[in-house]
């Protein structure tokens, strides 16, 4: 008589190493948001090919994209910064209030260190540009879900140390212009559209003194014209478009 056999053992399910994160066979959900419908559609099928994510809603603006992460409670947003109606920015602070512990990486068309920092004090945990290869995207993926940080090609492991070093860059960038900080206010100005009055005003300063203080900017700067001012400034990062000091102020 045959001895009959031991009933098989049943396998542990399947576990996948994520960077340093171990799952068992679960994907990382991510909720896209994007205001071009194109995009967002093509972000969706690349994703799709990769087993261990998992798109489970998308969003046409930084409204839909906090109403999504509320209800869906993705692990991961992807969020376009430059949103109608809610702008990136604004979605992250709505979703930080609302202590959802959702993970955003923002997607933007160019990595300047200034919009980088904003972006990370704003709440955000990874920055990558949209011009990315599809490997970096999903080792970006991979690396936030674990808990990191992600910006541009790499992983930050020490967010304060990184941010300490982007501030004395671009502090040290200022430097190099050799501006004042009222002269940086001025050259903010000139970008900003502002008359020689209006900046008169702004300042309480007269407008000789205004008028001096361009001379002397347009000196240091090798400018001759204030259009030639406004394109320098906003090409070497002095202030950004919307006459805003890019670089952090001194003292």
């Amino acid at each position: 008589m045959k001895a009959s056999k031991a009933p098989p053992q049943e396998r542990p399910a399947r576990r996948i190493e994520i960077g340093r994160r171990t799952a068992a066979a679960r994907p990382v959900t991510i909720v896209i948001a994007d205001d071009h419908t194109i995009f967002r559609e093509g972000l969706r099928r690349l994703l799709e090919t990769e087993r261990s994510f998992r798109v489970v809603g998308e969003a046409g603006d930084g409204a839909e994209a906090v109403r999504a992460v509320q209800q869906l409670r993705p692990e991961i947003l992807l969020l376009d910064m430059a949103m109608p109606r809610v702008p990136g920015l604004q979605a992250l602070d709505e979703l930080s209030a609302s202590d959802s512990p959702v993970r955003t990486i923002v997607l933007t068309a160019a990595i300047e260190p200034p919009k980088v920092v904003e972006a990370l004090q704003h709440g955000a945990r990874g920055v990558l540009l949209k011009e990315a290869s599809t490997a970096l995207l999903f080792k970006c993926i991979r690396c936030v879900a674990d808990g990191q940080y992600w910006v541009g090609r790499e992983e930050v492991g020490n967010l304060v140390e990184y941010m300490r070093r982007e501030a004395a860059a671009m502090q040290d960038q200022r430097e190099r212009f050799g501006l004042t900080p009222r002269e940086v206010e001025i050259v903010s100005a000139i970008v900003a559209g502002l008359s020689n009055r209006d900046m008169a005003r702004q300042f309480a300063l007269s407008e000789q003194t205004v008028k001096h203080h361009l001379t002397r900017i347009y000196d240091k700067l090798g400018v001759s014209n204030r259009l030639e001012l406004a394109l320098y400034a906003i090409q070497r990062r002095v202030v950004d478009d919307s006459g805003t000091n890019a670089l952090p102020p001194r003292g």
